[in-house]
């Protein structure tokens, strides 16, 4: 069962700003200035390449359209909730065949100066057996993000578009304050709202992977449904 609803309202993105002032990224007291009429600004245009040569710093660092992405390291919850999502996918994989699952950190290029990091993909498999490099990786099977107050903006807009415009089959987005998840495919203006039962078929005639959103959320907060 599932009913279709439109996402809630994007929350601002967070940017590292010493990052930005060390690489002379020109700063405003407010992102709305940049809407300012009167009030011409230069951004700086990110590359994947600068985005490589970044600090380990504990950070995660994305680039889309030269849009620098900065996600700070996560909470517990988030963590469980990628690590209980890709056991389910592994086992399913193991089973089926029909790809791998993997966690970020990621150096995944899916267009022309993008390089994303999902908390959690599937990609297919390489002559049978899963990639021994980023390079290796030609598509993924799925995309997976668990959203935060930091990410809310970048998961479901810009990394949104950009997972759709690469043909991504599907992208979930993992609510863990509403405890539901954002189904998205290519072409979808609004997702599918998943509340009690997520169902994933990533080739036709196999067995889905079915989860069981209550228990899955309840698993995460250490908690019954």
């Amino acid at each position: 069962m599932h009913e279709r609803g439109v996402a809630r309202a994007d929350l601002t993105p967070h940017y590292d700003t010493r990052l930005l002032m060390l690489c002379g990224v020109p700063l405003h007291s407010s992102r709305r200035a940049e809407h300012t009429m009167g009030m011409p600004q230069t951004a700086h245009y990110w590359t994947p390449d600068e985005v490589r040569a970044l600090p380990a710093d504990g950070r995660r660092y994305e680039v889309i359209a030269g849009e620098l992405l900065v996600t700070p390291a996560p909470g517990f919850p988030h963590q469980e909730a990628v690590v209980l999502v890709v056991e389910a996918l592994r086992e399913y994989l193991q089973r089926t065949k029909a790809g791998h699952a993997a966690i970020s950190p990621a150096d995944l290029t899916l267009e022309p100066g993008a390089l994303v990091q999902p908390d959690a993909f599937v990609v297919g498999l390489v002559a049978g057996r899963r990639p021994r490099d980023w390079a290796d990786i030609e598509r993924l099977l799925l995309a997976i993000e668990v959203l935060s107050p930091s990410t809310a903006r970048a998961d479901r807009t810009v990394k949104r578009r950009l997972y759709q415009r690469a043909g991504v089959p599907e992208y979930w987005i993992i609510d863990l304050e509403a405890r539901l998840v954002e189904r998205w495919r290519p072409g979808d203006e609004r997702p599918e709202i998943l509340t009690e039962q997520l169902e994933w078929v990533p080739e036709p005639g196999i067995a889905p992977l079915t989860i069981d959103l209550a228990a899955f959320f309840g698993r995460v907060f250490d908690s019954a449904p």
